[in-house]
């Protein structure tokens, strides 16, 4: 039997703050998150921009601020991302009415195993400060001519064999629960056991497709009547060095010195963009059977119509053993499915929140996507890219598109940000106020990811 799926609460943290009111604040004012951080040096590398994450009223993030006091000491052992997903998913909670564990002693609006979590995580990066205390102490004082040429590193020091009278190897001196700060899956056990979420449970690492996979397979659980209510999003940080060296190495970052404008350096669908910008930050949102929701008077952003997944054939990302692909098919499939699964028209899209990254290796192909799904019509369909707003937070992009996707259907309004792809290059247009005002019935938000996985989904407003 179908059910009807609504998303009932927004949980958001990103460069514009904490919750979906300063998301939308900033979307709807044309405002941007990206600048100099403040919490890491960025001064050796081409891209010194950032989108860092800022806390309620310009204080410090902290997943402190956002469980219970009884679970204040397991923040020690949460690396960013795990911080964001649970702070993402307090606010979604208390933004959907929820009565859940975390109010210790109060009665829950959902018995725990009706309630189910479904969270992308990206690869969590190791902090270096920790990491580095233990591996200098795998540098060995009389190397042989292999550790030697590895500047006295001792691999046979780093293991567990204890060699030279050390009693322990290396990497026994991390810290006692450094696995547990930086396991993908850590996102969504946090959330759980705070929350009481006893029902089905998943974690996604598909890149930036996380996010939309983990919303519709947490669709697809309470379709087939597993659970009521679902956490789902993502959530990811790449402002750490480690991150920032991955998508170094992967040619993502834009040539962004710090005095340079993020608008003028990522440009979305442009040949000529120099990169993406890094950012941190994610949503998760509430999902939760219509009926449901109705019945306890929820209030409700939008319905989440269809949902569709699919897999590129061919290598998106460089170094190319190919040359870039014209059309990326997997993200076609995907989209097509969500719009079956909406039974709804691609002339029934009245806008699209893309991946649209900045990088034109991975944006030609998708506006090849756009193209062969749309048509004609591509042109007139108003495109919002919020990577010059949010940066790129990879896995956290899923989440974040899904919320503004969501608060565009309640507000029935469009960020002052978007673009039209019927200029080549497109410009991003910046027009605050009752421009953005229309009447937006269907949005597909869609992404594909560094492994080739593609995931759309289609919101249908709530009349």
């Amino acid at each position: 039997m179908h059910r009807s799926i609504v998303i009932s609460g927004l949980g958001t943290v990103s460069a514009l703050g904490v919750g979906a009111r300063s998301l939308w604040d900033g979307l709807v004012s044309g405002a941007s998150g990206i600048r100099p951080p403040t919490h890491i040096d960025l001064s050796g590398m081409e891209c010194q921009l950032a989108a860092e994450i800022s806390g309620d009223n310009g204080s410090e993030f902290s997943a402190r601020d956002y469980v219970p006091k009884s679970y204040r000491k397991a923040t020690k052992v949460m690396a960013r991302d795990i911080e964001i997903a649970v702070a993402c998913a307090h606010t979604a909670a208390a933004d959907a009415g929820l009565v859940t564990r975390a109010a210790e002693g109060a009665v829950m609006t959902y018995p725990g195993e009706r309630i189910g979590c479904q969270i992308g995580a990206g690869l969590i990066a190791a902090e270096t400060d920790e990491l580095a205390a233990a591996l200098a102490t795998a540098v060995v004082e009389n190397p042989d001519i292999a550790a030697r040429a590895r500047g006295g590193f001792d691999y046979r020091a780093w293991g567990t064999i204890p060699t030279d009278g050390q009693k322990t190897g290396g990497m026994e001196n991390l810290p006692p629960l450094w696995m547990l700060k930086y396991l993908p899956n850590m996102l969504a056990c946090h959330v759980t056991i705070i929350h009481g979420a006893e029902g089905p449970s998943n974690t996604h690492t598909c890149s930036e497709a996380s996010g939309l996979l983990s919303i519709g397979e947490g669709c697809r659980v309470i379709e087939r009547g597993s659970a009521d209510i679902c956490f789902s999003g993502s959530a990811e940080s790449k402002l750490n060095l480690m991150g920032l060296l991955r998508v170094t190495a992967a040619h993502r970052l834009a040539k962004a010195p710090a005095g340079s404008s993020a608008t003028d350096a990522c440009r979305p669908y442009d040949p000529a963009s120099t990169g993406s910008i890094p950012g941190e930050g994610g949503g998760i949102v509430i999902i939760e059977d219509a009926a449901l929701a109705k019945k306890r008077s929820a209030s409700v952003y939008a319905e989440v119509a269809g949902f569709g997944a699919a897999h590129s054939t061919t290598n998106l990302f460089p170094p190319f053993k190919t040359e870039p692909r014209a059309i990326n098919s997997g993200l076609v499939h995907a989209i097509r499915a969500a719009l079956r699964d909406a039974n709804v028209a691609p002339e029934g899209i009245d806008a699209i929140f893309p991946q649209a990254c900045g990088c034109p290796f991975i944006d030609v192909a998708e506006a090849g996507a756009l193209r062969e799904v749309f048509g004609s019509r591509l042109p007139s369909i108003d495109i919002v890219p919020l990577v010059t707003i949010l940066g790129d937070c990879f896995a956290g992009n899923g989440g974040l598109q899904t919320a503004a996707a969501a608060l565009c259907l309640k507000h029935q309004a469009l960020p002052a940000r978007r673009i039209r792809l019927s200029e080549s290059p497109p410009v991003v247009q910046n027009a605050p106020g009752p421009e953005g005002r229309k009447n937006v019935g269907y949005v597909l938000v869609c992404s594909t990811s560094v492994g080739g996985q593609n995931a759309a989904l289609v919101l249908r407003r709530v009349q």
